[in-house]
């Protein structure tokens, strides 16, 4: 059975950093492309990274640029988001999904994708 779990949501003051962990049990990665989403309360999920199943194409919702790298281990089944200069704004719960239909990044990051976690809570403030 797929499944993704997240990890490394927590508290941060603003301008500090965090990294996000996505574990793959179930299927092979390496085979997938992978997202990173998020939503706040009474806001609307966003698209905040996405890396292909190569590594070879990465893209950043535009408020993440900059501030956002997303990497892959494949032989670890693991997708990373590290963030930085993280502000209040940046609060939400983040999901990280996974697909293997072969869209676009931009497609991905904007429709979503097939399979979820359940997210992990980062709260950004003093």
């Amino acid at each position: 059975q797929l499944q993704l779990v997240e990890s490394g949501g927590g508290l941060v003051q603003p301008g500090g950093s965090l990294r996000l962990s996505c574990a793959a049990s179930g299927f092979t990665l390496a085979t997938y492309d992978i997202g990173w989403f998020r939503q706040a309360p009474g806001k609307e999920r966003e698209g905040v990274s996405y890396i292909s199943s190569s590594g070879s194409s990465i893209l950043y919702g535009g408020f993440m640029k900059g501030r956002a790298t997303i990497s892959r281990d494949n032989a670890k089944n693991t997708v990373y988001l590290q963030m930085n200069s993280l502000q209040p704004e940046d609060t939400a719960v983040y999901y990280c999904a996974a697909d293997s239909r072969g869209y676009s990044g931009s497609y991905y990051l904007r429709a979503g994708m097939e399979n979820w976690g359940k997210g992990t809570l980062v709260t950004v403030s003093s």
